[in-house]
């Protein structure tokens, strides 16, 4: 997969002391997601701008969802927060001061998230900040185990900081909304796979989604296809989305998991090889390895780091390992010469 990357001519240098902002720079960063959206219906899965107000109403979680005369912040749209998500959670698990508003440059992003970067891109970048800023939410969802009803934008505030001699946004300050931040700050995320950013149609990439929050590494989760939709936030019928998850079970494109047909109208997810613990004790790293793997690539989250390791070698059957630093350590370089 791709990983971000440093575009030609750097911020100011003196963009470093200006306190109230936080400055996106962090190495490879891994992809985080908050709790909140991956339960919630927040974004519209159509492709085509889409003017409707969304009710949702589940176990005493009331969302309404409105959106701007240039239509509802899409799941391609939410990559923005993602990657703002990440960057903020590998500053905070560094130690690092962190604020809502984020300074980020444009190509880095197009590129952690897998995109294109030709000037079409950079245009449809700025539809979805767009999209972004005027949807509005009204809901009491607790985030940072704090319950208010409120109303907020996705994202509070953009603006293009700087351009390149052709017009396209070079860097740009994001201003997230307080109850975004909150979740992040109180550490309300999950862990995606890189592969995320990869799946094309938006009911993909939600229902990844929702089985990355409600299976994570439970051995199977089982949900009733009108609960699926309910959650999923499709405007199809059930008898299209019925077919259009059947359409995901024969591609087999989602993510970490799998998915099947169980009878009763029901759908089951199973993680793949590696999400669920084995009987073999996963390896124990010293504090010596881990410094050392920050050295390797400084800024970047090395419990993250760590945690994907553990991924790869359960997927790899759990081998034992005699010496694991050292086949940490060999992965790291090996990520950090990509």
């Amino acid at each position: 997969m791709s990983r971000a990357v440093t575009a030609a001519g750097g911020l100011l240098p003196d963009r470093h002391q200006q306190g109230d902002f936080f400055v996106c720079d962090i190495f490879d960063a891994i992809p985080k997601d908050d709790l909140a959206s991956m339960e919630h219906p927040l974004f519209s899965l159509a492709t085509r701008p889409d003017r409707r107000i969304l009710q949702y109403d589940h176990n005493g979680t009331e969302i309404t969802v409105t959106p701007s005369v240039k239509g509802l912040a899409t799941i391609h749209d939410k990559d923005i927060l993602i990657f703002c998500i990440s960057q903020l959670m590998a500053a905070i698990n560094a130690g690092r001061t962190v604020s809502r508003t984020l300074q980020l440059k444009a190509h880095d992003l197009l590129v952690a998230t897998n995109r294109e970067t030709s000037g079409d891109a950079y245009r449809r970048l700025r539809e979805a900040f767009e999209r972004l800023a005027g949807t509005r939410i009204t809901t009491n969802i607790v985030t940072g185990e704090k319950e208010t009803t409120t109303g907020f934008g996705l994202i509070e505030s953009w603006e293009i900081v700087r351009k390149s001699r052709g017009g396209r946004m070079v860097s740009v300050a994001v201003t997230l909304s307080d109850w975004l931040f909150r979740a992040v700050v109180s550490k309300s995320v999950l862990t995606l796979s890189r592969d995320y950013f990869r799946l094309r149609k938006p009911l993909e990439r939600r229902i990844y989604e929702l089985a990355r929050k409600h299976c994570g590494r439970q051995p199977s989760w089982t949900v009733s296809v009108d609960t699926l939709l309910k959650k999923s936030g499709s405007a199809s019928p059930r008898r299209v989305f019925r077919k259009m998850l059947r359409d995901m079970i024969e591609a087999d494109h989602l993510p970490d998991y799998e998915m099947s047909e169980e009878p009763g109208d029901l759908m089951r997810f199973t993680p793949r090889g590696g999400l669920v613990s084995s009987d073999t004790p996963p390896p124990t790293l010293s504090a010596e390895a881990v410094e050392e793997a920050r050295r390797l690539m400084p800024g970047a989250d090395v419990y993250a780091l760590e945690a994907e390791w553990r991924g790869v070698w359960a997927r790899s059957g759990s081998p034992r390992l005699r010496k694991p630093d050292a086949a940490f350590l060999g992965w790291v370089k090996k990520r950090a010469s990509r």
